[in-house]
């Protein structure tokens, strides 16, 4: 799936700071590196400044809420950020490893200047693609 790219829609200058904080950064960047800081935009998703940075986190539906592959812990900052909606918060409870700061990171829009602190888990799940049990 492709990402929504975030030229494709408003936002301001990359000016909040992000910490992504990564479980495998192999796995996601290629490299070693498992802190990554990175600028965003207000009005950019974390998903949008994390593919921008170069962390590949998985997006199976491209983006648009319909698993929950790019499922996140926010750490800090969660009122940086939009709130979560119905539909996100039915879509995160199928991710594994569910806590009280999981968000999905297509879902997660910059609303405030940061800072903002994004663990990403080293595992994910396709919802979309698995077979049932």
């Amino acid at each position: 799936m492709h990402l929504r790219r975030s030229d494709d829609h408003d936002h301001g200058p990359p000016i909040v700071p992000i910490t992504f904080v990564l479980e495998d950064p192999s796995g996601l960047t290629g490299s070693d590196q498992g802190r990554w800081e990175v600028m965003g935009s207000e009005g950019e998703s974390l998903l949008e400044a994390a593919m921008d940075a170069g962390i590949n986190i998985e997006h199976a539906c491209g983006g648009v809420c319909a698993c929950s592959t790019c499922h996140v812990y926010v750490e800090q900052g969660m009122d940086q950020l939009s709130e979560a909606t119905e539909a996100e918060e039915d879509r995160v409870e199928e991710a594994p490893g569910l806590q009280r700061n999981s968000r999905l990171s297509c879902q997660c829009e910059i609303v405030g200047k940061g800072p903002i602190v994004v663990r990403v888990p080293a595992w994910n799940r396709n919802a979309v693609k698995e077979v049932p049990h």
